[in-house]
């Protein structure tokens, strides 16, 4: 699993119209990365709502929002359109990429311990290092924190600009 301040491993995977977004080709732009357990399920609802909501916030800081979960290509994409999702779902059936992000495993739900997405979030900085994490997170917990993460990650970004510009 990627930790702070180290760079985010790469990664390709289908959205949900089937075209391959690339982690490295977001550089430039920080990235909101979170995993989720299954579409149009309630806690996943409201966690994909919860940043769909925040969208203009995220924007205004030159963010982009990516979802990750073992859904289908096509599920991802109903699920979009039924939540007017404004950002790109990933599809990960393999479980590769939220393997190595350490997002993958058993979990408790209702009194069984199936093997699933394990609901986490990460903040990815404009050269791709991770800034913020938590594996293991509350669907509302994870857009509130990712948010918190981003705003410090803008403050921090606005001065180390303004450290940089004053010594030249």
């Amino acid at each position: 699993m990627p930790d702070i301040g180290q760079l985010a491993p790469d990664f390709a995977l289908p959205n949900q119209a089937g075209r391959v977004v690339r982690l490295s080709d977001l550089r430039g732009q920080a990235v909101v990365l979170f995993s989720f357990p299954k579409a149009n399920t309630m806690g996943c609802n409201n966690q994909a709502c919860g940043f769909r909501d925040s969208f203009p916030q995220i924007q205004v800081r030159d963010a982009v929002v990516l979802g990750i979960s073992t859904d289908s290509v096509d599920t991802l994409a109903r699920w979009q359109a039924r939540q007017q999702l404004p950002y790109d779902l990933l599809s990960d059936p393999e479980h590769k990429v939220l393997s190595e992000w350490e997002a993958w495993g058993l979990r408790m739900l209702f009194f069984k311990l199936p093997v699933a997405a394990t609901r986490s979030y990460w903040v990815i900085d404009a050269q791709g290092r991770v800034f913020d994490k938590q594996v293991g997170v509350g669907p509302l917990e994870s857009v509130g924190k990712a948010l918190a993460a981003l705003e410090r990650l803008t403050k921090s970004a606005a001065s180390s600009a303004e450290a940089k510009g004053g010594l030249a």
